[in-house]
């Protein structure tokens, strides 16, 4: 039987407890700390906030999460972080110069604010772990955590708050062990340096720290450690050779009584920030192997995993896959597209809200005392022109902000610094209805406009929702090196396109239509609609998969400016322009089965070898 998902109050989605029938009473395998204090959108920053939130959705989409296996957590007392950070340190945390150089730029004061938060909150999370580790002798997961560049007296790299060390000198206190424990150690195996927490325990022999890592950070030595330089551009040899060789002689020598587990993600080869080329296969061998030294056999030691490091939104699919096999007998469950995921989640989110709740209508239709007519009934009736009241005829703009609200996206636009977000709706434009995002009620900063109508001519027979335009961006946001601006960008984007998308879907299934149509003006949009998306007509589709492949291994935002500044050639050797041609996203059966059928492909595969593009 497939798990439940139950999770929505007050705006915010929550993974609760989710159970499969079949493993109803029995104690939880492995126990997760997870709280939506856990997330904050930092703009130009590449880490993923919603990763802990991805990883327990894959795993309860695949029926293995236990029932009371999720555990919330909240920010750590103060008094906690004073065990390992002086005090001096503490205190200057509530000026921006300390942040600066371990953001990397300037955060506003709320930004500021938030950042502490969520840190404390992983800090906390962690001492959670910790604790339901040791009381059931098992393994639990705190989904965050691992700030290993925080040091007694500085933060580096985005780590503030030292979080496994919080937990070990609360262990010292015996406020969270169950019993003494002695000897800890900590496996380190994000790409960098454990530099803070090598420090922090380099006169402590109680506590091993082993990491393997790019670069080894100067004059940080310990009385107990392990640390292995591998230098830039490792692959999976030579990676898992220097595992298997250090860390089995360490745990026998040490004999650790509870182990912490950074499994950082981001060695992984398609990072946005490291330099390491670990497949996917490599990266689950090497969580497998570290796990074979710690519960195989009688050796049954209580760990505590973290997610430590991980870039870019395919970082979370590495971990789901690991903790996978600690759910399901040692099989790895491959994890849903991005974009499956967040469809499985709104359409959760869509059975949730009652029909009365998105319309604004009474719910059990019209009203006793008005003789069953409404305000258009009774404007028609009089001779005056029936005013549209409702976005695509059938949501209130109240009934749009709540879905907004639960999905967290007004959330994620309180995190950016909009403290007041304010939606507005236009439904006098012949060419669509017309939906904004505001960051404030005086409209000064334009987050989310979107215009959509039901389009009935693009193909015979069916019905569509047809986005006629689509703006998406951050006026307080800054352009990087890492992101420079896409052709026709004045701002930087919110991150947000993929869950518009899903929503649109959504309202696809609601108001029976059969796919979602839209027209992208340039081809870094077509590219971010394409794991989910085909052209309607199957030559544009086969003339986008040749500049795919003319393209390949270009970065986005450089493949996009080969385009257009006329370095893809056609055949007769003139510029290839970008040609807008509409693209299907296919929701009903009959329009799934017009895109997949084998004539299409044919004709797809027939216009990709008929183009002879060429990059110069």
């Amino acid at each position: 039987m497939r798990p439940l998902v139950k999770a929505w109050r007050r705006g915010q989605w929550w993974l609760a407890r989710i159970a499969r029938l079949a493993r109803l009473g029995g104690p939880p395998r492995v126990q997760f700390v997870y709280s939506r204090g856990y997330q904050l959108d930092l703009p130009g920053i590449a880490y993923d906030p919603r990763r802990g939130e991805r990883i327990l959705a894959a795993l309860d989409e695949a029926g293995l999460l236990d029932p009371g296996a999720v555990h919330p957590t909240g920010p750590v007392p103060f008094r906690h972080l004073r065990r390992v950070h002086t005090d001096d340190y503490l205190d200057s945390l509530n000026r921006p110069e300390t942040l600066l150089p371990i953001v990397g730029f300037q955060l506003s004061e709320e930004l500021a604010e938030r950042l502490l938060e969520v840190q404390r909150t992983m800090v906390g999370g962690t001492l959670a772990a910790t604790r339901l580790a040791l009381e059931s002798r098992r393994v639990a997961v705190s989904l965050g955590g691992g700030f290993h560049h925080a040091f007694a007296g500085k933060g580096e790299r985005l780590c503030v708050y030292n979080d496994v060390a919080a937990a070990v000198a609360e262990l010292r206190s015996h406020g969270v062990a169950s019993r003494a424990v002695s000897r800890i150690m900590v496996i380190d195996l994000d790409l960098h340096d454990g530099d803070g927490t090598r420090s922090l325990f380099a006169a402590d022999r109680s506590v091993h720290t082993f990491s393997i890592h790019n670069h080894t950070s100067p004059g940080i030595p310990a009385e107990e450690a392990t640390v292995l330089e591998l230098g830039d551009g490792v692959g999976d040899a030579a990676y898992l050779e220097a595992l298997r060789a250090a860390l089995p002689p360490v745990i026998e020598r040490f004999a650790p009584e509870l182990v912490f587990y950074l499994a950082g993600c981001d060695p992984a080869a398609d990072d946005q920030i490291g330099d390491w080329k670990i497949t996917a296969a490599g990266m689950l061998e090497r969580d497998r192997f570290v796990l074979s030294c710690l519960r195989t056999g009688s050796r049954r030691l209580p760990l505590v995993i973290l997610l430590a490091g991980g870039y870019g939104l395919n970082a979370w699919r590495y971990s789901a896959r690991f903790l996978s096999t600690l759910l399901n007998r040692g099989r790895a469950i491959e994890p849903p597209s991005l974009e499956a995921l967040l469809l499985t989640r709104y359409r959760t989110l869509a059975r949730e809200l009652a029909e009365h709740e998105l319309t604004g209508e009474p719910r059990h239709g019209k009203r006793k005392d008005d003789w069953g007519l409404s305000d258009d009934d009774l404007a028609g009736a009089l001779g005056g022109p029936r005013r549209p009241r409702r976005f695509l005829g059938f949501y209130s703009r109240q009934g749009l902000e709540l879905t907004l609200e639960r999905a967290g996206l007004l959330d994620r636009v309180r995190g950016l610094g909009f403290e007041h977000p304010r939606l507005e709706l236009d439904l006098d434009n012949p060419a669509g209805d017309t939906v904004r995002l505001y960051g404030s009620p005086g409209r000064r900063e334009l987050l989310i406009e979107t215009r959509l109508r039901i389009d009935r001519g693009a193909l015979p027979g069916m019905a569509l929702l047809r986005i006629e335009w689509l703006l998406l961006q951050n006026p307080r946001g800054q352009f990087t090196a890492e992101r420079p601006p896409l052709p026709g960008q004045s701002h930087p984007g919110l991150g947000m396109l993929r869950d518009l998308i899903a929503l649109f879907v959504v309202a696809c299934d609601r108001l029976q239509l059969d796919g979602l149509l839209f027209v992208p003006s340039h081809y870094h949009v077509a590219t971010q609609g394409r794991k989910t998306m085909r052209f309607l007509d199957p030559g544009d589709e086969g003339l986008f998969r040749a500049l795919e492949r003319v393209l390949q291994g270009l970065p986005l935002a450089a493949a996009a400016a080969a385009l257009s500044a006329g370095r893809v050639t056609g055949a007769d050797g003139e510029p290839l322009a970008w040609r807008p041609a509409a693209m299907v996203f296919p929701v009903s059966e009959r329009m799934r089965e017009r895109l997949e059928a084998g004539e299409y492909e044919r004709r797809a595969a027939e216009a990709a070898g008929r183009h002879g593009l060429a990059l110069r």
